[in-house]
């Protein structure tokens, strides 16, 4: 038993999870898309490295999704609610240096 729950179960959860994070990220990733444009991502996009604990975020299940939601909540509330653009989120996100942002 894993966390209470057979292997299969515990399986069964985060293959579910990865697929609703699956889903969470490209919908995001969508719409950022769609409200900055493709080539705007990518010449604005910095070089910061994805975390250690963000990549074995995937054997824990529905954690990924979790921390998309959580860069949709940072969106929404740190900087749209403020006035900043999506781009400015985008290079936040992306990027090391912080005083990047416009």
């Amino acid at each position: 038993m894993i966390a209470g729950m057979h292997e299969q179960d515990f399986m069964a959860y985060m293959i579910f999870g990865l697929v609703l994070n699956f889903m969470f990220s490209i919908l995001f990733g969508l719409y950022l898309s769609k409200n900055i444009g493709m080539q705007e991502m990518l010449t604005s996009k910095g070089d910061k490295e994805q975390s250690l604990l963000v990549s074995l975020s995937l054997f824990i299940p529905f954690a990924k999704m979790v921390i998309t939601l959580y860069r949709v909540a940072i969106l929404q509330i740190f900087f749209l609610n403020k006035g900043y653009s999506h781009k400015e989120f985008w290079i936040y996100i992306t990027s090391n240096n912080l005083n990047k942002v416009d």
